[in-house]
């Protein structure tokens, strides 16, 4: 990543949100983000949005929503590719930046840039298929007995406004450019982000490669605004504005249900599409334990402890039955838990929630540490915590069910194969569960499959949790609290649908009828005619 913008200027941080596409200096109080390695604030200071600020990025947005999404899809996929050029261009200094103000390794931070300009152009590509329209048509049928049909035709058109909150640990692909502005801005939404604390400069940074997008395709300035603020007032604010329409958030489960209930009370309630918690459960089962006890336990211990654990499909818990299979695996995965020299995490806020809850649920009765691993000298330290509790003890207690978000898991032992279903059943909503089996395992595995679909998103067998594949067939997505809409995915082609909604056009002569629906097909998409998908 070694490319470099024409205008010097725009590689550095200014300490400016954006309304409107256009830089904006805040009036509030200055806040800056700090390095989590030396606890040091980063320069430029951020002052925070006034509600004046809030409001009228909104009100841009609305203003810009019927001119945006009546493009064409072909000029909105133009202008999602080149955001993802902008964000290209920007290149070692973007690394740079995020990876001071987060920790991560330049190598993780390059890949995530890539990983955000791919689903950009995914994006893209669906927009030029089409079958993201929805189209449907049942033609008039005049001579049907007893009562005629009319002529009824459906497309999806965009929500309107969309509110998205910035994620705190990938300060790329599910913060300014992530996969809610992606889906959002394909679906012809325009969005209003607040950016994390965490990440000040990184934002604006991305920001500006969508300034400078929208510059490029013509589109209407107030298709996107970047808001800083501190705390939740902002985000509160920013919920409530009447002109938002829908909210996509990564977050806590705490920050998650204040903006759902500020949603939901609003006079107009909007769907706010949220991800807030998961411990991702992972069943060994005893053949697989049988078989290869020690290779599984250097894969979980690696899986837990990737990126400080702080993913959102950590394996936070790992579910057994007794044996000698499960005795190898547990002395194997402590004395690598043991060896851990532990990591920096992204900020000292979220390592200090990190130390509390790993305290509370060691402090839990009849839970047992199997492992502590080192502690780095640095501002955000976090260490290594592998935990122990009898299947029981886990059904009994639901403070255990908490998400300790970090390199920290939980390993249930159970009598036999119901008492690992009696512990599933116990379990909340999960983006991930995951099976390990030998061949002898496959009817078991079986058994626990409708179980496991009730419970998660993504089921996987053999296979490790963290690492979420961008794609058509990827679910990111589950069961209260994992989500609070498990109807829907963050990640992956399917998501574009949260920000869309049907309607009929009931005998409109051709020429009123939108592109996507008249007899010609000018488009050129797929389309559902008199129950019968019609591919162009």
């Amino acid at each position: 990543m070694t490319a470099t913008p024409a205008n010097t200027s725009e590689l550095k941080p200014q300490g400016t949100m954006f309304i409107g596409a256009e830089p904006v200096t805040g009036t509030g109080t200055g806040i800056r983000s700090r390095n989590p390695n030396t606890g040091d604030e980063l320069d430029p200071a951020y002052p925070t949005a006034s509600p004046a600020d809030v409001a009228r990025a909104c009100r841009l947005a609305e203003e810009a929503f019927d001119a945006y999404r009546t493009t064409h899809p072909w000029q909105r996929a133009r202008f999602l590719e080149r955001i993802a050029h902008h964000l290209t261009e920007a290149g070692d200094a973007l690394v740079e930046r995020a990876r001071l103000e987060t920790g991560l390794p330049t190598a993780r931070l390059a890949g995530e840039v890539a990983r955000t300009t791919g689903q950009l152009r995914m994006f893209a590509k669906v927009l030029c298929e089409g079958s993201w329209h929805g189209a449907r048509i049942d033609p008039a049928q005049p001579e049907r007995s007893p009562q005629p049909r009319p002529d009824i035709r459906q497309r999806r058109i965009p929500l309107g406004p969309v509110a998205v909150f910035g994620a705190s640990n990938f300060p790329l692909a599910f913060s300014v450019l992530g996969g809610d502005t992606a889906s959002a801005l394909a679906a012809g939404c325009p969005v209003v982000v607040k950016a994390h604390e965490a990440h000040l400069g990184t934002s604006e940074l991305a920001a500006r490669a969508i300034r400078a997008a929208i510059t490029d395709s013509g589109m209407p300035s107030g298709v996107f605004s970047l808001l800083v603020g501190e705390g939740h007032d902002t985000g509160t604010r920013l919920v409530a504005d009447p002109h938002i329409q829908a909210v996509g958030f990564t977050g806590s489960r705490t920050a998650g249900r204040a903006l759902i209930r500020a949603a939901a009370e609003r006079p107009a309630p909007i769907p706010v599409y949220a991800e807030m918690s998961s411990i991702n459960p992972v069943i060994l089962l005893p053949g697989a334990l049988a078989e290869r006890p020690r290779a599984l336990a250097d894969a979980f211990t690696e899986s837990l402890a990737l990126g400080a654990g702080q993913f959102c499909t950590n394996p936070g818990l790992v579910i057994a039955v007794e044996g000698n299979g499960l005795d190898a695996f547990e002395a194997r995965a402590a004395d690598n838990i043991d060896n851990n020299s532990g990591a920096t995490m992204l900020t000292p806020r979220i390592a200090e929630s990190y130390r509390l809850a790993t305290e509370t649920v060691s402090d839990r009765p009849r839970v047992r540490v199997l492992a502590r691993g080192g502690v780095p000298a640095t501002a955000s330290a976090g260490q290594a915590l592998l935990l122990t509790v009898d299947g029981d003890d886990l059904c009994a207690d639901p403070e255990l069910q908490h998400e300790m978000f970090g390199a920290a898991s939980l390993l249930v032992r159970c009598r036999d194969l119901n008492h690992v279903a009696e512990v599933l059943h116990a379990l909340e909503g999960q983006l991930t569960a995951t099976v390990h089996t030998a061949d002898a395992d496959l009817d078991d595995a079986r058994a626990l499959l409708p179980l496991l679909e009730r419970r998660a998103g993504r089921v996987l067998f053999n296979n490790w949790p963290t690492g979420v594949e961008v794609g058509h067939a990827m679910v990111h997505g589950g069961p209260h609290p994992a989500t609070s809409d498990a109807r829907t995915t963050s990640v992956g082609s399917l998501a574009i649908d949260r920000f869309l909604r049907p309607v009929a056009y009931q005998n409109l002569p051709d020429t009123l009828l939108p592109p996507p629906l008249q007899d010609d097909n000018p488009y050129s998409i797929p389309r559902r005619i008199d129950g019968t998908l019609t591919l162009n």
